[in-house]
């Protein structure tokens, strides 16, 4: 630690510091930089010692975030990785060496952050906590994704960026972003820097054209990462992590390793030893199998459906179930339009978060299914359904489905909060 965060003093229990942390919740969302930036002057500026890979995007940017750290690692470097919200336990969120930081230095962090700014987010806590993880810890490649659009994200208050990422643009939170796809995209482009590389996956032509006018005022340019060089490290590579969207974020991962000046070697590794829970990923028990999977829009649910016709090529579609959730003020049905009919059978359940969810009544009669009265109860009649030969797939929250991992591995869970 530094002379701001000092090191001699024994942190106070992890458990006070979360509480403290999650009283902060009730503040919402609360755009804006001057905060956070006050804040972290109290403390010394914490976020001002290294220069970042920044990575926005609508769907996409944790996955792509989490390839770049394994490609970090690989090269030798020590990465420091900062995402939200959480599956399963807050520490998961800041990340050093592929590991969630130890309680002690996580309840140092959060302590400084929390007394150096009353009015802080419970986002923008967590943001400051991790620049003093990182700063304390010696990290020497920090990646940042974006928790809410990008030009008013908390974490926009770093400066020197290596380069910066934007995955894909589609609607969400658009009440705090704007209507159309040219809103989101201009917020998102607010990461974007002078002189620093800007990478893009695959875009709608109304969202690259304004990527594409902010960056000519800034006076840099785009490069999409869809072409040959990355499509050549894809096909000696596959990617680790499942689901034809992972190939679009993979791409992503390897234009950016690509502009850090990142060894091929490292870059071929990060692609095949990358892991990301909760993303298309299938868990194994002996009651059969279980794809879990954080889609929580419209594009996520579509994204999600692709995967699946391909699973159901070989799994009958009788022999799938899908356990769906939903933040109320998600649009829901646009996702069951996408993925709930690739299912034979549907269980709803109301999403477990700090914020309201779907009612189980609205879920049914906009497209029919059944309803459960937990995750576990939901799985569990989902499972019925299908059989242990069968396929149960959960999604439609990003807390739905660690309600449901950490149940079925075991795992210590901290509340859900969806921010």
């Amino acid at each position: 630690m530094t002379e701001h965060e000092p090191d001699t003093v024994r942190p106070p229990p992890i458990g006070t510091a979360l509480e403290r942390l999650y009283a902060r919740g009730s503040h919402g969302v609360e755009l804006g930089l001057d905060r956070v930036r006050e804040a972290s002057q109290r403390l010394g500026d914490p976020h001002r010692w290294a220069t970042y890979v920044h990575v926005a995007g609508t769907n996409g940017k944790g996955s792509t975030a989490a390839f770049l750290a394994t490609m970090g690692r690989a090269a030798g470097a020590r990465v420091g990785l900062y995402t939200s919200p959480h599956l399963c336990r807050f520490a998961e969120r800041i990340q050093v060496d592929g590991q969630p930081i130890d309680d002690g230095l996580l309840s140092r962090a959060l302590t400084a952050a929390l007394d150096a700014g009353p009015d802080l987010t419970f986002f923008e806590v967590a943001t400051l906590a991790a620049f003093v993880a990182f700063r304390a810890t010696g990290v020497t490649l920090p990646i940042l994704e974006v928790g809410l659009g990008g030009r008013l994200d908390a974490t926009n208050i770093v400066e020197g960026r290596a380069v910066t990422v934007i995955t894909r643009i589609a609607f969400d939170h658009t009440e705090y972003l704007g209507p159309t796809l040219r809103h989101i995209a201009r917020e998102k482009a607010g990461i974007l820097r002078p002189g620093t590389p800007a990478i893009v996956g695959r875009l709608h032509p109304d969202a690259l054209d304004e990527i594409r006018q902010a960056t000519a005022l800034l006076g840099t340019t785009v490069h999409e990462a869809t072409g040959p060089d990355e499509q050549a490290f894809l096909e000696a590579y596959p990617p680790s992590l499942p689901g034809v969207f992972q190939r679009s974020n993979a791409l992503c991962a390897v234009a950016a390793a690509r502009a850090l000046g990142l060894a091929p070697a490292a870059i071929a590794q990060g692609l095949v030893e990358t892991r990301w829970p909760g993303r298309c990923e299938i868990l194994e028990t002996p009651e059969g199998y279980t794809l879990l999977d954080c889609a929580h829009n419209a594009d996520g649910a579509l994204a999600l459906k692709n995967t699946l016709l391909g699973f159901v090529t070989s799994v009958p579609r009788k022999h799938v179930a899908l356990v769906f959730g939903a933040l109320a003020d998600k649009n829901w049905g646009a996702m069951l339009d996408r993925v709930g009919p690739v299912a034979g059978h549907r269980v709803y359940v109301e999403s477990v978060s700090s914020r309201p969810a779907a009612s189980i009544g609205q879920l049914r009669a906009h497209l029919e299914g059944e309803g459960a009265e937990s995750p576990m109860a939901a799985v569990a009649l989902a499972r019925q359904k299908v059989g242990r030969g069968g396929l149960v797939v959960v999604c439609g929250s990003i807390f739905l489905v660690g309600a449901v991992r950490a149940a079925i591995l075991g795992l210590p869970v901290d509340p859900p909060i969806a921010l």
